[in-house]
């Protein structure tokens, strides 16, 4: 396979509890459900390739059942896992508390998706693909950020890298924060990411400096959309979409990975966001972490959105999706 997305951060198992309300030092709260689901690097994956692109992993998987799950939700989506060799330990779990708004916290331990080297990493053929991702959480555990971003330094021009920088970005040492950022295309980040990042709270003023040097960056605000800038321009909002939020797990997710397979499919960058904007909407109507909607979905959504005035970016309609 070549030409489709590589994705370089770690797949976990979310342990997903729908509360109330999240309980008060050494209190308990009950449960409405719970579920172990395949999450972290998963998500991104599985939203590119539910719009249609190929989609590789290339971290590592370990031995025992939340590796299991990790294995079997990766072959039913059809994403192959590159590294053949397991690790001695189980797949690391998140577990997350999502309460009544749908917002989430998390309390998450590392397994056998930090168990990386710069061996295996060697073995990951990035060249063959036309975008790479990773997120913070690759740069923030010790166990392998030293390793990734040495291997940043040495990723080939080919491919486009998308780093997203996570909620620890302010964690991440400056050293390997700035190998992201230094061979970075494309950032994509949410608000408070991107004011970390830049010093901006104003999301334009952020999207803006960080797509300088770069093809390009996103500053994700929810359902107010995202922000987007190409170097040297202006940045521009694209509008987001009106939808009742259950779960905001995995959305920003939802959102690079929509992202990536619609500039892999030759998407202009707007029509990418837009496209993206649509299927983070339409994940955080859905409970779970890997959520987003198949190609089919998104284009439904955008038809009713948009009726026959304005075509849908996968032009259901004909005519200019912007008059």
């Amino acid at each position: 396979m070549s030409g489709g997305l590589l994705q370089m951060s770690g797949v976990v198992i979310d342990f997903v509890h729908r509360v109330k309300r999240l309980p008060a030092s050494g209190e308990e709260v009950e449960s409405e459900s719970a579920a172990l689901l395949a999450g972290g690097g998963f998500n991104a994956m599985a939203a590119a390739r539910r719009l249609g692109v190929e989609v590789a992993y290339g971290g590592t998987l370990g031995t025992g059942p939340f590796a299991d799950i990790a294995r079997a939700a990766l072959e039913r989506e059809g994403i192959p896992a590159l590294l053949h060799s397991p690790a001695n330990i189980d797949q690391g779990v998140c577990v997350v508390l999502v309460d009544a708004s749908g917002e989430r916290s998390f309390v998450s331990h590392h397994g056998a998706e930090r168990a990386v080297t710069s061996a295996t990493l060697a073995a990951i053929p990035a060249a063959e693909y036309g975008w790479v991702s990773l997120s913070g959480y690759s740069l923030y555990n010790p166990r392998c950020a030293d390793a990734f971003a040495a291997w940043l330094e040495t990723l080939p021009r080919g491919p486009r890298f998308l780093f997203d920088p996570g909620p620890i970005v302010a964690d991440i040492t400056q050293r390997r924060l700035e190998a992201a950022l230094a061979r970075a295309d494309w950032v994509s980040a949410n608000r408070r990411e991107a004011a970390v990042l830049t010093g901006s709270d104003d999301p334009a003023e952020a999207a803006e400096a960080l797509a300088k040097k770069r093809e390009g960056a996103l500053v994700r605000a929810g359902e107010a959309g995202c922000w987007l800038a190409l170097a040297c321009r202006e940045a521009e909002h694209v509008p987001g979409f009106d939808v009742t939020a259950v779960d905001t797990t995995g959305a920003g997710d939802a959102h690079d990975g929509a992202f990536v397979a619609a500039m892999l499919e030759g998407r202009a960058p707007r029509d990418a966001a837009l496209i993206a904007n649509a299927a983070a909407a339409i994940s955080v109507t859905r409970q779970g972490p890997a959520t987003a909607p198949t190609r089919p979905e998104v284009d439904d959504f955008l038809y009713a959105q948009f009726g026959r005035r304005r075509a849908s970016p996968y032009g259901r309609p004909s005519g200019p999706l912007w008059e």
